[in-house]
């Protein structure tokens, strides 16, 4: 069997090779730039409105229309925030790791043997999978409950492969 080495000449451990790596994040559909033309084109309706309101004599609901600019733009900020966690998945034939990373940018990892671990996937007949997770040492961690429908397939399919593959 031949020997790999790591770049500064220590010899691999073959056991210690990632098989799988996948990096899970949340996909959000408008960009930055998407944003700054909502915020303009809802900013420009809301201060017609505005001043339309702000002219017949209702003030008050003139001031409204700010509040609903202002609600509408810090929704999309904790939208972006949220959209900034992600999951971190590795196997190898010696761990199985989990690393949930908050918007925060705080890590926790969850580390589990893959031959004792169980890749658990709940499926609904007209949706698909509607959840995820990894249990196993009396533990169950959720995997991807941020993925669409068709993300989770694929990585369903390609997680369970590394599974196997690890337990070989």
């Amino acid at each position: 069997m031949a020997e790999t080495t790591h770049e500064d000449g220590a010899p691999e451990d073959h056991a210690e090779k990632t098989l799988f790596s996948a990096l899970l994040t949340p996909h959000r559909s408008l960009s930055r730039n998407g944003f700054t033309v909502l915020m303009i084109l809802a900013g420009a309706v809301l201060l017609v409105q505005g001043f339309f309101f702000f002219v017949a004599g209702a003030w008050p609901i003139a001031t409204f229309c700010g509040l609903d600019l202002l609600a509408l733009y810090v929704a999309f900020k904790l939208n972006y925030r949220a959209g900034r966690a992600r999951e971190e998945v590795q196997v190898s034939r010696r761990e199985l790791l989990i690393r949930k990373i908050t918007p925060a940018g705080r890590a926790t990892d969850h580390r589990y043997n893959p031959f004792w671990a169980r890749f658990l996937v709940d499926r609904h007949d007209e949706i698909g999978i509607t959840s995820m997770k990894v249990s196993g040492e009396g533990r169950t961690t959720p995997v991807g409950a941020f993925l669409n429908p068709d993300d989770r397939e694929s990585f369903a399919d390609a997680f369970s492969n590394a599974l196997a593959m690890a337990r070989r």
